[in-house]
C-alpha cells in the first residue's frame, strides 16, 4: 500500500545558554537573558532537556477550551529529537581514536592532549507531522500558540529554524517506534535547482540506499524530507540556516551500536559516493538524536507513493 506525502515542520533548535552570538546563532528576541530559564550553568544542559520533554511538550498539547482541542487534533505526530552528545556526528565521526604521542603511545596524562569539543549548531529538532498545510496553519496560528507557546519558545530556545517539507517515507518502521535517529542535511550542487535535486534524490538515491545490504540489516526507517519552504527572506517559515537546506534524511536505528556500524559500513560509503552526484556533501551535516514521541495518531506507517 502507498500513501500521499504528509506535511512536516522540522524545526531545528538550540537551547538557551550564554554562548556569545558570534559563536552560535541567536534569533531576535530569544533567550535575551541566558540565565532566565536555568540560572545554574552546571545544570543548564540537563534542565533544558528535561523541561523540553516533560513540561514544554505537555504545555504545547494542553487545550484551554474545546476549540483548542480541535486544532490540536490536527497534529498527527510530534517527535522531539534530542541530540545526543556522545553519539556520532559529522564533526566527530567513527572510528574514534585516542590521542597518541609521536611514537603512537598513550600520553601519561590527558591534560593538554584532548582535542577541543566541536559542537553541532543544533541541540535537537521538533518534528511535527500534519496531513496538509491547512492543518499546520490552523494549529500553529492559533491564539493559544501565539499567546502562550511562542513566548515560552523564546525563553527556552536561543534559536528556532523551521524547515517546511513534504515527507517521503522510503522504508517504513514496522513498529512505529524510533529509538535512535541519524539526522542528515543536504544541500544541492550549484548547477541543480531544488526541484531537480529532489527528483533525482528520490528517484536515484533512494533506491541506491535501499539496495545496500547494510541498510537492510541496520536501518529501521528511512525518510526523505523535501524542503518546500521559502528561500527568500521575509516569507513565512524563512530562516537563513534552513533556507539553504534542500532536504533532510532521517534514518532510524535500534541502538547507537547500529548507527556506528552503519556509518563504518561499505554500504554507507557507497551512499555518500552516490550523493556526490547531486549534493554538496561538505555543505551538509549529520548528528545523532534520541527520539521522544509525544503524539502519534498515525496508523501503521506506509511507504509514500511516487
Amino acid at each position: 500500500m502507498t500513501a500521499a506525502p504528509l506535511t512536516v515542520l522540522f524545526s531545528f533548535l538550540s537551547r538557551a545558554d550564554s554562548t556569545p552570538p558570534d559563536q552560535r546563532s541567536r534569533a531576535e528576541g530569544h533567550a535575551v537573558d541566558a540565565d532566565a530559564f536555568e540560572p545554574d550553568p552546571n545544570l543548564n544542559f540537563e534542565s533544558w532537556g528535561e523541561y523540553w520533554r516533560k513540561v514544554h511538550g505537555v504545555r504545547f498539547l494542553h487545550p484551554d477550551d474545546a476549540a483548542d482541542q480541535k486544532t490540536i487534533e490536527r497534529l498527527l505526530r510530534y517527535d522531539q529529537i534530542h541530540r545526543l552528545a556522545p553519539g556520532p556526528t559529522s564533526l566527530s565521526p567513527p572510528p574514534y581514536r585516542p590521542p597518541l604521542d609521536d611514537n603512537g603511545q598513550l600520553f601519561d596524562t590527558i591534560i593538554g592532549h584532548v582535542e577541543p569539543y566541536r559542537r553541532p549548531p543544533w541541540d535537537g529538532v521538533a518534528y511535527l507531522t500534519f496531513a496538509n498545510l491547512d492543518d499546520l496553519g490552523a494549529m500553529l496560528g492559533s491564539e493559544r500558540v501565539r499567546r502562550k507557546i511562542l513566548p515560552e519558545d523564546r525563553a527556552i530556545f536561543r534559536d528556532l529554524a523551521p524547515l517546511l517539507a513534504r515527507q517521503h517515507v522510503i522504508l517504513p518502521n514496522a513498529t512505529g517506534d524510533d529509538a535512535i535517529v541519524l539526522v542528515k542535511t543536504h544541500r544541492r550542487r550549484d548547477e541543480l535547482d531544488r526541484e531537480t535535486f529532489q527528483r533525482r534524490w528520490l528517484d536515484e538515491l533512494a533506491p541506491a540506499v535501499i539496495a545496500q545490504s547494510d541498510t537492510r540489516r541496520l536501518v529501521k526507517r528511512y525518510v526523505q524530507l523535501h524542503a518546500i519552504g521559502p528561500e527568500t527572506a521575509g516569507l513565512p517559515f524563512f530562516h537563513p540556516a534552513t533556507s539553504r537546506i534542500d532536504g533532510v534524511t532521517v534514518l532510524a536505528f535500534a541502538s547507537l551500536k547500529d548507527v556506528e556500524s552503519f556509518l563504518l559500513s561499505g554500504g554507507h560509503a557507497a551512499i555518500v559516493a552516490a550523493e556526490r552526484s547531486i549534493s554538496d556533501v561538505a555543505a551538509g551535516e549529520y548528528w545523532t538524536g534520541v527520539v521522544f514521541t509525544v503524539v502519534d495518531q498515525l496508523a501503521a506507517e506506509q511507504a509514500t507513493g511516487r
